[in-house]
């Protein structure tokens, strides 16, 4: 029987998980946490064999109890279960040390099975993670946009014009232009609005 600590910050979620497995003699459900704060404390009082961890999360996100994890001790193996694929989630959590990557759309059989793999130490992705991580293999490495790039963007994404950016950063409307063209260069994008949406796409903006 494989123990298994849910951490996720929405009860909803957490109840159906246990509901779910606790309906597989396979399984066994010895805790929750609501972030990853209470995962590290749940996690030292049971002792879970797979831990299926959440990424935005309060207090502690999913990555810093991945991390933490490792770093008090424990030998459960991580199964990030999250609605997020993009980059900026996928690439740190596997760089933490998680075991597998699906989202939580996966139907149930295939996450039995997943958990199931990740007990006995074997790598599991959603296919759209799968993806994710190729590219990023294939693609030679972008440079960073800068602080005043994604400023930029952020006030385009808000409907700004040029001018009223530049008004706002206290800087040219053509210095305001040069920034965007630098952002379409890292970005691959060859307008505004295409920039705007890989931005978002990657996580560089958020929509507050």
């Amino acid at each position: 029987m494989i123990g298994l600590l849910i951490v996720d910050d929405h009860p909803v979620v957490r109840d159906g998980l246990r509901g779910m497995f606790a309906g597989d003699e396979r399984f066994e459900v010895l805790g929750e946490a609501g972030n990853g704060r209470e995962a590290l404390a749940v996690a030292r009082a049971v002792s879970p064999d797979v831990v299926l961890m959440d990424l935005r999360m309060p207090e502690m996100d999913g990555v810093s109890a991945i991390l933490a994890l490792r770093e008090q001790g424990s030998t459960a193996r991580v199964l990030v279960l999250t609605t997020y694929d993009t980059d900026r989630d996928v690439l740190p959590a596997i760089k933490a040390g998680a075991t597998g990557y699906l989202l939580k759309d996966t139907p149930r059989e295939e996450l039995f099975r997943a958990v199931t793999a990740a007990h006995r130490g074997e790598s599991v992705l959603s296919p759209a993670v799968a993806g994710r991580l190729m590219g990023s293999l294939r693609s030679p490495a972008k440079e960073p946009l800068s602080q005043r790039e994604i400023e930029v963007l952020t006030l385009i994404a808000r409907g700004n014009s040029n001018r009223e950016a530049a008004s706002r950063l206290f800087i040219s409307e053509a210095t305001v232009k040069t920034h965007l063209l630098h952002a379409y260069a890292k970005l691959g994008v060859r307008d505004r609005a295409a920039a705007v949406a890989a931005a978002f796409e990657q996580g560089l903006l958020r929509n507050d």
